[in-house]
């Protein structure tokens, strides 16, 4: 008999909805505009449609892998069941990667909007200060933490329209250059600039993590999921366009509140509309931040349980059920990521990690269509195989991107992710 608690069950499609949404809603306020400094406004918007293209692929396939096996591991846990321990545990890594590496960049990024609404503030001290609240409240439950990322995700939607809004009467399309000969493209921009186009949609695969907290999986995961995902890409398309209308993009290429800066330079600096979006848009980072400490907690919870990592990341507190150590240790460790690196990077490595999962996931995928043809699949993705070999190809040249962004980083990524694994099957062998 086993007397291991168990997450509690309580979350539904809107919950989800509101975690794919949550997850990911702080790349339209920061980040991406970070790929202007690499591409212009054409190279950047064929970089944004290819990774669209390859995330509404991924999702009808990561989907299936959800509601088939709603399990807290997630993409480690379809690794696993598909392809052996040791690429369960590598896929495991590389989400960590992704879900421990994004933190310190949304909060390095709230702590700006902060400096911006409160000069005084540092914006170091006030993404630290916000970082370590939101942590805390991850430790009071499931179901008090998916009701405070609806509400948060709800006001940050609320927030971009609220820009949108405001943009509106400044919009003219005309800024917009003509579309280009595909002589004067340069593809080296594109290619670069796609870690930023990443950005607009990394991490909303983060569901997949609450899978087990999820009351009725079979239904509620593709509902939640496929919502998620195109209400992102909405989003992501507005806020592209309508900015770039409206601004100088080389302007705002590096400033990590660009979209507070967009309304300043519009406004005014006396206008109360900059500053009543700006508070409006902290909801948006925090519900990013808020969300993927839920997601890496969960993870390092279900890696831990299958004993890829220490055993005392599993251990859930009493009455709450939260897998406490866990939401410490991922916390921690994100804090000392802004001590040591700049947004820009972590954005990159994240964006990484990313790309190796989809990868594997894909990969599991296949291999679980022929090896358990008879897996009960409340949900199918469309047109296999052609589908999932498609995204396999964008896949590859979205990872082939990041490498050639940051090849120092990518190989240090790699190495440490080698020597986990020998330590772990090391650790495996009897005796």
């Amino acid at each position: 008999m086993n007397d291991h608690p168990k997450l509690h069950k309580a979350l539904h499609s809107v919950h989800l909805w509101g975690m794919a949404v949550g997850l990911v809603i702080s790349g339209d306020y920061f980040g991406w505009n970070f790929g202007w400094a690499n591409a212009n406004f054409w190279e950047f918007g064929f970089a944004i449609i290819w990774i669209a293209l390859f995330y509404v692929m991924f999702a009808l396939c990561f989907t299936e892998l959800a509601a088939s096996i709603p399990q807290a591991g997630g993409p480690s846990a379809y690794a696993k069941r598909a392809l052996g321990d040791t690429f369960g545990f590598y896929t495991g890594y590389l989400v960590l990667v992704e879900f421990l590496l994004a933190p310190p960049a949304i909060a390095s990024a709230l702590g700006g909007y902060i400096h911006f609404l409160f000069p005084i503030v540092p914006s170091f001290y006030a993404g630290i200060g916000m970082f370590i609240l939101l942590l805390m409240i991850n430790l009071t439950g499931i179901k008090q933490t998916a009701r405070f990322e609806l509400f948060v995700t709800f006001i940050a939607v609320i927030g971009l329209l609220f820009y949108l809004g405001l943009l509106y009467p400044y919009t003219s399309f005309e800024r917009i250059p003509s579309f280009p000969s595909l002589n004067s493209i340069s593809f080296s921009s594109v290619f670069i600039s796609i870690p930023f186009a990443i950005w607009f949609f990394l991490a909303v695969e983060g569901v997949a993590l609450a899978a087990e907290e999820v009351k009725n999986p079979e239904k509620d995961i593709p509902k939640g999921y496929i919502a998620g995902i195109f209400t992102l890409l909405c989003l992501a398309g507005m806020i592209y366009v309508f900015t770039a209308s409206v601004s100088n993009t080389e302007e705002i290429a590096k400033i990590e509140y660009p979209l507070s800066y967009v309304l300043n330079s519009l406004y005014g600096f006396e206008s109360i509309w900059p500053i009543l979006f700006t508070f409006i848009g902290l909801f948006g980072l925090v519900a990013s931040l808020f969300g993927i400490i839920l997601g890496n907690s969960r993870l390092l919870y279900a890696m831990s349980k299958e004993r890829y990592l220490p055993m005392y990341l599993s251990k859930l507190t009493k009455g709450s059920l939260v897998p406490q150590n866990a939401v410490l240790t991922g916390g921690i460790f994100g804090i000392l990521c802004m001590v040591f690196l700049d947004t820009a990077e972590l954005i990159t490595i994240s964006a990484l990690g990313a790309c190796g999962m989809y990868l594997l996931s894909l990969v599991s995928y296949m291999v679980l269509r022929k090896k358990e043809p008879n897996l009960d699949r409340p949900y199918k993705a469309p047109l296999y195989p052609t589908l999932p070999i498609i995204a396999i190809v964008f896949g590859l040249l979205a990872f082939g991107s990041v490498f050639y962004a940051e090849p120092n980083l990518t190989i240090g990524v790699f190495l440490v992710g080698i020597v986990l694994g020998i330590g772990y099957k090391w650790s495996q062998t009897p005796g």
